[in-house]
């Protein structure tokens, strides 16, 4: 998924996650994509900078958080141990499993696991719900 930074011809200023650029492309020409602000279809991209991550930027973020930040990471590496205690782990057959329950096949439950990017994007074609749970960098250790 990628984020563009939008606005509207009355220069309200928003966010849309798309698949792809083209798919924003296509979105837009058929009236698709809305301001949130006041319902204008007469959307453009804004400039962007892009999002360049390395090791030593994120060492910086790391030791700029404030507490407040802290304690909402805190929060939400539990909501995502929760997550995984209350859901069976399939590992890579995640998509298959998640079609499976959809189209009522396999039994509804909570599962996880991982997708590779084009399987994550046939799931939504497919009118699949899930939601990527955070991996956080002490999950490696």
């Amino acid at each position: 998924m990628i984020r563009f930074s939008l606005h509207c011809d009355d220069a309200h200023e928003f966010e849309g996650w798309f698949r792809s650029n083209d798919d924003f492309d296509v979105q837009n020409a058929r009236g698709l994509v809305e301001c949130p602000a006041c319902g204008s279809n007469k959307v453009e991209k804004a400039l962007m900078a892009p999002a360049v991550s390395t090791a030593r930027k994120q060492e910086k973020i790391s030791l700029a958080m404030g507490e407040r930040q802290k304690q909402a990471m805190a929060q939400l590496k539990e909501l995502s141990e929760k997550l995984r205690e209350n859901a069976d782990y399939v590992g890579d057959k995640f998509a298959d499993e998640a079609r499976k329950i959809h189209f009522g096949e396999s039994e509804a439950r909570g599962i996880y696991g991982e997708a590779t990017p084009d399987e994550a994007r046939g799931l939504i074609e497919d009118g699949v719900e899930f939601l990527p749970i955070p991996v956080f960098p002490d999950d490696h250790n």
